[in-house]
Parts: C-alpha cells; sequence; structure tokens
C-alpha cells in the first residue's frame, strides 16, 4: 500500500498541521510520498527529510520562531508600485524565500528522502501545474505565491502563482502518483473571527481560505470512493486569522490533542465532506 500524506494551504493556519503530523508520527504513520500546496507545500518540505517526532518537533520549533514580519514584510515602495499597477504583487517574497534557504533540507525537488510533489497555478492558463523536480525553492516559493500578495515565480518558462487558487488539495494529483492510501491534513478555516477581517491582506487571504475549504469538500466527495481516504478533523472553532502567526504554539498543540483523539476514535472514511460544511458560531 502506497501512503501519501496531503497539505493543503492557509497561511499562518499551517501550524494547525504540525499538531496533526505529531499526532500521526506518533502512531507511526509516515507518507510514501508528500503532495503540498502553498504553506502545505512548506510542511511537506520539511518532513520529506525530517518524517520522524523529533523532526517535527523541530519544525513546531521553526513554527514557534515565526511572524507576521518575516513572512509578510512591508515594504512602501513595493506596496505603492504594486497599488498603481506597476507590480503584480503587494509585498516581496524575500521572507518567505529567507525561511525555505535555511531550513530545506535539499536543494531540488527530486532529492527530497521522501519524494515530494508541489502544486502550483500557471498564470495565464489558470491550470494547476505539479512541480516534481527543479529547484526546490523556487517550486515552494511559487505554490505559496498568494495572487496578489507574493510575486509570481518563473519555473521552466511559466510564471507560477499559488496552487491554492485552482487545486488547494491536490487529491487527484497524489492518486495519479499511486497513491491508494492518503492522508489529508487541512488547515481549515477561520470560522469564529470576532469581526469582519481588517485589512487588504488579512480579508484576501481569509476569502482565499473560504474558497480552498469549499474546493477541499467537493474534492473529498469526489475521491473517498476511490481510494482510502482519511481527513483528519479540523480545529473548530478557530478565532485567528491567516496572518496572525502568535498563535501557532496554541493552535499546534490543540491540533495534536485533537487528532490523537480523532485516530482513537476510528472516524468512518465516508460522508468527510461533512466535516468542511459552512458554519457560523
Amino acid at each position: 500500500m502506497t501512503t501519501a500524506f496531503v497539505l493543503s494551504g492557509g497561511a499562518s493556519l499551517g501550524a494547525v498541521q504540525v499538531g496533526m503530523l505529531r499526532s500521526l508520527a506518533d502512531e507511526g504513520i509516515v507518507p510514501d510520498l508528500i503532495v503540498g500546496t502553498s504553506v502545505g507545500a512548506v510542511n511537506g518540505g520539511w518532513i520529506a527529510s525530517r518524517p520522524d517526532a523529533a523532526g517535527i518537533d523541530a519544525l513546531a520549533d521553526l513554527w514557534l520562531s515565526l511572524s507576521r514580519k518575516a513572512i509578510f514584510p512591508t515594504h512602501p515602495i513595493a506596496g505603492l508600485l504594486g497599488f498603481f499597477g506597476r507590480r503584480p504583487h503587494l509585498i516581496p517574497s524575500s521572507g518567505l524565500r529567507r525561511v525555505l534557504i535555511d531550513q530545506l533540507g535539499f536543494a531540488r525537488l527530486e532529492d527530497a528522502p521522501i519524494p515530494f510533489h508541489v502544486v502550483a497555478t500557471d498564470v495565464l492558463s489558470g491550470t494547476d501545474v505539479l512541480l516534481s523536480s527543479g529547484d526546490a525553492v523556487d517550486a515552494i516559493a511559487a505554490s505559496a505565491a498568494i495572487p496578489g500578495v507574493f510575486p509570481p515565480v518563473k519555473v521552466n518558462g511559466r510564471y507560477l502563482m499559488d496552487g491554492g487558487v485552482v487545486n488547494n488539495t491536490p487529491l487527484s494529483h497524489a492518486i495519479a502518483l499511486g497513491a491508494d492510501q492518503v492522508w489529508v491534513l487541512p488547515t481549515g478555516y477561520s470560522c469564529n473571527l470576532p469581526a469582519s477581517p481588517q485589512g487588504a491582506l488579512t480579508m484576501a487571504l481569509h476569502a482565499l481560505t473560504l474558497t480552498i475549504n469549499h474546493r477541499l469538500a467537493v474534492d473529498v466527495a469526489r475521491f473517498e470512493q476511490a481510494v482510502e481516504l482519511h481527513v483528519i478533523r479540523p480545529l473548530c472553532p478557530v478565532a485567528t486569522s491567516g496572518t496572525d502567526f502568535s498563535h501557532a504554539a496554541t493552535l499546534i498543540e490543540r491540533s495534536r490533542v485533537a487528532t490523537r483523539e480523532w485516530l482513537a476514535a476510528c472516524p468512518p472514511s465516508t460522508g468527510q465532506a461533512g466535516l468542511l460544511e459552512p458554519h457560523r458560531h
């Protein structure tokens, strides 16, 4: 049996996946291949070389060290140029790239100890693109290039942006790569914010995570009869926005405990799309 981990996007809510990964590792559940999109590509790249409990604890330490300023650094000139249509982004991706350069355990995707694949979106055609070889930092930066926020990345002659635009939780790619058991690690979404998101970046990320959640529900309903599919229950309620990195410790621990309890309950492998239904608190 070939086991795939599929990790979705969700900006700072990617901390939720760290708790999920730790509980899976505690149960001896490890991937034969990994497919990631956006922040899921960042987390997936880490565990592609460090999938054990010690490696995941180190990933948690990385998350605890991150801040909004590190990943979404404000740059007045770039912001103005983007606003006036002179650049296709508001924020440089230098912060994200610095983290990837410092922390990835391999330089090229094909060198990952566990086969690792990244999904991005072709800016011009609007199709999803599976990257399985080439520069790992470029691939992950492309997959995480939130439209209008980060610059698109040129890979193999094509400009690519966030994979979450068309295929945030790429179950179809995992199955095409030969997986017959798939563990989906969703980030969930900010379902319990105290007020409407403030600021353009926060609103843009919130809208993207809502789209992501809807697409995931559709894909789960489509594929759960085709493979052995396990969709880990996302955290709920979540009162943290996708730009807020200050709650990483809480999200990781809540997710670790919730995933451990979810695994112990042996949840059914059908009807899982209901876990992702839109709701209000």
